[in-house]
């Protein structure tokens, strides 16, 4: 009996391995709270995303606000009597100057830039600009009959300009002509002590026509310039034509490139039929400046 009882003794030892294997399994039960310790840490991070998420709003609404602004600073100028491209755009600060003016407001203008009358509104700024943008999205959506009636008004002046105008705008005041006296020729003959324009030699009975588009200052008998006719293009300059034998334009006429103005003669102070043209920065004589390399910039080819 006495070695039976030695024999049982061991039965502690293997309670106590129960509690090792307790202890072990307990250290493999903390490996869920350690995973659960690692989700919350997953979950702090979660709120820097929230963060970054919210940053397009704010970049969004500075955008706007950035609209915003540049459409307060578009100004509506009202037309007035005796008011011309150029002019508005000096007068008014245009970037761009009278070209711009024109650009973004072409579709009430029309196809010339020196049909303006008063009353017309242009837009100055990037408004025109941005309202085109809209109207080329509206316009796939809306078709009302508003802008059927403005795309018809647009194709007639299109069409009426393109029947007259060259690809550049600008001409040549006669056909077939060739320059005799050139500009700024030294000689007692003129008053200036030189020559303020460019003869072109013609017979008595050639058409004079507009260089360019524009409103007729003058067409009438002035001295030694005999029958003449003096217009104001869209850029503020102004062309002169001079000895004519007959006038087919009045004052405050508009003209279109290439229409005709009058016939060639020998009328004033000549000494043969040709055609006197000048362009003057004024109306007024003394104010002239090259007309061959005026024409020529605007991509007219002188002879």
């Amino acid at each position: 009996m006495p070695a039976k009882g030695k024999h049982r003794r061991p039965k502690p030892q293997r309670f106590t391995r129960s509690i090792a294997v307790a202890g072990t399994g307990g250290a493999a039960l903390a490996l869920p709270l350690m995973g659960a310790t690692g989700a919350h840490a997953a979950t702090t991070t979660s709120a820097p995303e929230k963060a970054v998420q919210s940053v397009p709003v704010v970049e969004k609404t500075a955008t706007e606000k950035s609209r915003a602004a540049k459409s307060a600073r578009v100004t509506t100028y009202s037309v007035k009597s005796g008011d011309y491209l150029s002019k508005i755009a000096e007068e008014q600060d245009v970037t761009g100057g009278w070209k711009k003016i024109y650009q973004d407001n072409r579709e009430a203008i029309g196809g010339n830039p020196s049909l303006i009358h008063p009353g017309l509104k242009l837009s100055l700024g990037e408004k025109a600009t941005t309202r085109g943008a809209d109207t080329t999205k509206s316009s796939t959506s809306s078709g009302t009959s508003s802008s059927s009636s403005s795309s018809s008004k647009k194709s007639s002046a299109t069409q009426s300009a393109d029947t007259t105008s060259t690809s550049t705008g600008y001409g040549l005041p006669v056909t077939g002509g060739t320059i005799g006296t050139g500009y700024r020729v030294a000689g007692s003959m003129w008053s200036s002590g030189y020559h303020t324009g460019v003869d072109f030699v013609v017979p008595t009975g050639t058409t004079i026509k507009a260089v360019a588009a524009g409103t007729v200052v003058s067409a009438a008998y002035d001295g030694a310039y005999g029958n003449e006719v003096v217009i104001r293009h869209a850029d503020g300059e102004y062309s002169q034509y001079a000895h004519m034998s007959q006038l087919s334009v009045s004052a405050g006429q508009t003209v279109t490139e290439g229409q005709q103005l009058g016939l060639s003669g020998a009328t004033g102070n000549v000494t043969g039929p040709h055609l006197h043209f000048e362009i003057r920065t004024t109306p007024y004589y003394g104010s002239d400046v090259d007309p061959v390399a005026y024409l020529r910039s605007h991509g007219v080819t002188v002879g």
